[in-house]
């Protein structure tokens, strides 16, 4: 029974903040029509539609950006009716929403809390790191009204995890960052290395992430996440589980961990489809769920082979004793012009974090085998 995970895009690239190193406005640049603009009701109809005649097993329906609350409650509503409408089969479906908080209000809180919606909340850190590249379109500062966010949804009983960009301001100032999560309470957390402009040699931006600090940025979260795990009161951090979860046989949920691409569906406003938020070009477009079906989808991402292009590793990739670890992560970061191709732009980064913390990582499988 197919199950299915979408991730809609309502407001397309708009934003209301202007963050220095956002892939996406990135592609939209490099694309023939840069914003879809706003999703129509008539196409969201089109798309939920679409979706419940696929799905047959589970569904997650997500929803990303730009800055996806622009397109206002209303949108939500009438996307819970359509749903409500569509899925006859009365298949169970998961809602979360990714956002930079900064237009959130009680309104929003309270949707969000009763219709159970899983929230990711964009933080960098510390004020500072935070506010050197996520600011407002006036070029102001938002730390302190994202975090009066992250307060408004933890008092209305909202899930959300942190996400938090590893970038050239973040990475060294990850041990305060740590400490400063604690303090807040975030306890779900995530960390996305910063992704360079598609196409362009890496690390030729000012925040750009060097793979000398990712390595060193690894271990050091790592270290301070193991001082915590060893008390009993280590937060969530996606990335180790995922890797602790490697150890002990599992399939790592991240396709960045996987190595390989996964089956994704990224829907833009006007209904186009792409195979994953990182390609969102003009090339890699698979259609659009106005005019063909989930089918349809399925058989044009066959044909582009978009999945099988993503084994491509080197021989000394595949020849690492790291390898069954680290599979190459993610693909944008072997493709970049500067490094050869399938060699990951980080790579020098991992093999000092597995040098450094591959053997406690061992430990704490072996420990959770024998429980």
């Amino acid at each position: 029974m197919p199950q299915i995970h979408v991730m809609i895009k309502p407001a397309s690239g708009l934003c209301n903040m202007r963050c220095k190193y956002c892939f996406y406005a990135d592609e939209m640049e490099k694309r023939s029509q840069a914003s879809y603009g706003m999703m129509s009701m008539e196409t969201l109809e089109q798309v939920i539609q679409a979706i419940f005649d696929f799905a047959e097993g589970q569904c997650t329906i997500a929803f990303q950006g730009g800055e996806p609350t622009l397109a206002g409650l209303d949108f939500y509503r009438q996307c819970l009716s359509f749903e409500e409408k569509y899925n006859v089969n009365r298949i169970p479906v998961s809602h979360g929403l990714q956002t930079n908080g900064y237009a959130l209000d009680e309104d929003w809180y309270s949707f969000f809390a009763e219709n159970h919606f899983l929230i990711g909340l964009s933080v960098d850190g510390i004020k500072a790191t935070h506010d050197a590249y996520r600011k407002d379109v006036q070029g102001k500062d938002t730390y302190v009204r994202i975090m009066e966010t992250a307060g408004g949804l933890r008092k209305a009983g909202v899930e959300f995890n942190i996400l938090t960009v590893v970038n050239g301001k973040t990475a060294p100032k990850i041990r305060k960052i740590y400490e400063n999560y604690r303090k807040q309470g975030f306890f779900w957390q995530q960390y996305i290395a910063c992704m360079d402009p598609i196409q362009e040699v890496q690390g030729q931006q000012e925040y750009s992430l060097s793979p000398q600090m990712y390595g060193q940025f690894l271990i050091d979260l790592f270290e301070l996440w193991d001082l915590d795990l060893r008390k009993g009161k280590q937060p969530y951090i996606r990335q180790f589980e995922n890797y602790i979860g490697i150890l002990l046989g599992q399939l790592p949920e991240s396709c960045e961990q996987r190595g390989v691409c996964s089956f994704q569906n990224i829907v833009e406003a006007d209904g186009s489809v792409f195979p994953c938020d990182f390609y969102a070009l003009d090339s890699y477009c698979l259609g659009n769920l106005k005019t063909d079906s989930f089918q349809e989808i399925e058989e044009n991402r066959k044909k582009s082979r978009f999945v099988e292009n993503s084994f491509h590793h080197t021989d000394g990739c595949r020849l690492c004793p790291y390898f069954t670890i680290c599979r190459g992560g993610c693909r944008r970061h072997r493709e970049q012009p500067g490094t050869a191709a399938g060699e990951n732009y980080f790579c020098e980064g991992y093999r000092a974090f597995f040098d450094a913390c591959l053997p406690r990582m061992r430990e704490i499988a072996a420990l959770l085998r024998r429980r």
